[in-house]
């Protein structure tokens, strides 16, 4: 348990205080937690009590986040703890995400420091740490001084987030994290609200904060049936990003039916096929199909000559043509981060 960032007072008397890590704004009474669960009123003073309480510490392969334009082919340290200040019906996570939720508050995790989580990355030389799995956002000071930790040793941080979290958080992430895939879930605030319990236009601020503020930023949307998959919504999305930097990569990956919503099948391939087409002809310049390996969607393709820069199958890659960054074939600049050294 430590103390949280983030927090005012907002009645002494009352001991209600404000946290403000997050979009939710949450104004929490003595004794009881915010939206995510994992951060509690005790006698007035707000408590992150998932302080190096890691429920999940992997190694991934980069492209798993998914990120392909950051240094692909490398292996990044993975690591979660229980909650998340979204409770999405079709959540992959939700057995960690909602653990509080579902288990009358329990926190549960291995106790780590900041130290061990570092030395364990470069242990099994992994050249980057996600915080993933579950909104990072809601363990903000163990992975503020992780990701702090992490630069001192020459290793990079990527956060895998659904975007709500607040400016002031942000700004203050921001110079320690060098990539960020954040999730567009849809693009009206009717699925935000009735899927997620949130709102739309915080997490497209977000997005264009962090573009602003320097960190790589990839965009993923899981595409379901009946939910986002219009061609008007699609266009939107494609649109959203293209406005902001029509190199930024956007991935449109394929729903499974899970937690609470098993009531339609999973996404069709000519439906991501059709996402694709979609941000291309809007103007992106890479757009990727996930979670159906060997479509070819996978790919990143040299805007200029059209030539494979990065072969992959799956998390796989399969075959590099990059030369610092640049197409093997025409030296076309290609957006991304391709060098450990590269900001």
């Amino acid at each position: 348990m430590k103390r949280a960032d983030f927090q005012r007072v907002i009645d002494k008397e009352k001991k209600k205080v404000a946290c403000f890590l997050c979009a939710h704004n949450c104004h929490i009474n003595e004794g009881k937690r915010g939206i995510c669960q994992v951060r509690e009123n005790r006698n007035g003073v707000l408590y992150s009590l998932v302080y190096g309480r890691l429920i999940s510490q992997n190694v991934d392969p980069i492209e798993k986040k998914p990120l392909f334009h950051f240094l692909p082919g490398t292996l990044s340290y993975s690591i979660a703890t229980v909650g998340c200040n979204f409770h999405c019906s079709h959540c992959q996570n939700y057995d960690i995400s909602q653990y509080p939720r579902l288990h009358e508050g329990a926190i549960i995790g291995n106790t780590v420091t900041p130290e061990q989580v570092v030395s364990a990355a470069q242990e099994y030389g992994c050249q980057s740490i996600s915080y993933t799995y579950i909104e990072p956002t809601i363990f903000f000071e163990f992975a503020y001084e992780c990701a702090q930790l992490a630069h001192e040793r020459g290793i990079k941080n990527i956060f895998v987030s659904n975007g709500y979290t607040s400016p002031e958080a942000t700004k203050k992430i921001a110079p320690f994290l060098d990539g960020n895939n954040i999730d567009l879930k849809a693009f009206t605030d009717k699925f935000y609200r009735e899927v997620c319990g949130a709102k739309l236009a915080p997490v497209l601020e977000t997005i264009k904060r962090m573009k602003k503020l320097g960190v790589w930023v990839e965009v993923t949307t899981l595409v379901i049936p009946g939910w986002n998959d219009s061609d008007s919504e699609l266009q939107e999305i494609a649109r959203f990003i293209k406005d902001i930097d029509p190199e930024m990569p956007w991935h449109v990956t394929r729903f499974h039916p899970t937690f609470k919503m098993t009531d339609r099948g999973a996404t069709p391939a000519s439906t991501l096929q059709r996402a694709r087409e979609i941000g291309l002809s809007e103007g992106l310049k890479h757009v990727f199909v996930g979670n159906i390996p060997g479509e070819g969607g996978e790919n990143t393709i040299c805007p200029r000559c059209y030539e494979i820069v990065v072969e992959r199958m799956g998390f796989t890659i399969l075959s590099q043509n990059l030369d610092d960054g640049k197409c093997g074939n025409c030296g076309e600049p290609i957006a991304g981060v391709f060098s450990k050294s590269a900001a």
